[in-house]
């Protein structure tokens, strides 16, 4: 008779929001396995990000982004401060280059409001000039709660609490398949040492592999996995002294935010992400598409020289939405979508899925079984 092991909850997934889903279990008392098919915690789009904390100020209203990350915002203030992981309330300028982007940054701050983002100043082009000598701006919307944070330390320290509160996380344990029994789920894991797990409780944070997980499992209906979509964002870092205090964004663009400028916790500069389609999961970077980051750049920062960009990194959003589609909110699948007891899976987790992971985890709870 083949060995069983019988496991409360298990977190399939060991990026920032699986690490978070698992750290609010163990708080209310679950058991908890984490399984990761790679051999650390963040490889994927938890790594390759920019790193901001959102003010939450673009997203549809009522939506579950801009809710969770409004609500998740000042939750990762407080734990960042609380748990020392390094973090940066540097404040961002949204940028109308001309008179003719006015009405779109009222547009923004009017949606802002509806957001319950309440803190947004506006500055006309001498106040700007005053922030940040060397942009170039109409005007701008100052957003104080936007910042940043060091999103290793991060998932180092949502592990931390887990682990502390009793949770094991298995590396090198991908998913091979998975069965919905009567009264649990049944996972078949793989590795060096291959196991079966009766879970009564298994939450999906796969990220960009939560789709094939989700066909993995037998007794799940397929038409509950959406398609997914592979938008590749690609960074250029600046080579040199970085002018700016503020990170800086222009005017947002279809399916990103425009070419922005963010900063690291030592106040280098990168530019991005953009947006580029692909079927494959591939993180090399065209060192061609940096004509195109000089040409979004010189529209706020027409200082910038020649050859001081050099290709740095990229990451893939996970998108419910293909290049010809309108943006999509997260979806948190759960009994009340799909019907099977003790499932949750997470699909189309993209940004501002670091900023609200302490609120989406504590949103994944309300669909498990008790």
């Amino acid at each position: 008779m083949e060995n069983i092991n019988k496991i409360e909850c298990a977190v399939i997934g060991a990026g920032v929001i699986g690490l978070a889903v698992a750290r609010e279990l163990t708080l209310n008392g679950r058991e908890v396995i984490i399984l990761e098919a790679e051999s650390s915690i963040g490889t994927g789009t938890s790594s390759r990000n920019s790193e901001v904390i959102h003010a939450g100020i673009y997203y549809q209203s009522n939506s579950l982004k801009a809710r969770l990350c409004v609500e998740g915002k000042k939750n990762l203030y407080n734990y960042c401060k609380t748990r020392g992981v390094p973090f940066k309330r540097c404040g961002k300028l949204i940028v109308a280059a001309n008179k003719e982007q006015i009405h779109n940054l009222q547009l923004i701050h009017r949606k802002a409001i509806e957001n319950n983002v309440n803190d947004l100043i506006w500055l006309n082009q001498n106040e700007v000039y005053e922030l940040e000598p060397e942009l170039s701006a109409f005007a701008a919307l100052f957003s104080p709660s936007t910042g940043i944070v060091d999103s290793h330390a991060l998932m180092l320290s949502y592990q931390g609490d887990a682990e502390n509160n009793g949770a094991v996380t298995a590396f090198n344990s991908p998913i091979l398949t998975g069965e919905i029994k009567h009264n649990s789920i049944l996972l078949n894991v793989g590795g060096s040492q291959p196991t079966k797990l009766s879970c009564q409780n298994v939450i999906n944070c796969a990220g960009l592999h939560a789709q094939s997980i989700a066909k993995k499992l037998i007794g799940l209906n397929q038409k509950y996995v959406p398609e997914i979509h592979y938008a590749k964002g690609n960074y250029f870092s600046l080579i040199g002294k970085n002018p700016f205090k503020h990170l800086i964004y222009p005017i947002p663009e279809e399916a990103g935010l425009g070419t922005h400028l963010t900063l690291d916790l030592e106040g280098q500069a990168r530019f991005g992400p953009d947006v580029e389609w692909i079927k494959n999961i591939d993180y090399s970077v065209d060192a061609s598409r940096g004509q195109s980051f000089y040409n979004s750049i010189q529209n706020y920062w027409p200082g910038i020289k020649n050859h001081s960009l050099q290709p740095s990194y990229s990451g893939i959003r996970p998108k419910l939405n293909g290049a010809t589609g309108t943006s999509t909110d997260f979806m948190i699948s759960g009994p009340q979508m799909h019907g099977v007891e003790g499932l949750v899976n997470l699909f189309g987790i993209e940004s501002p899925g670091l900023t609200a992971s302490l609120a989406i985890s504590k949103e994944v709870i309300k669909h498990l079984r008790q």
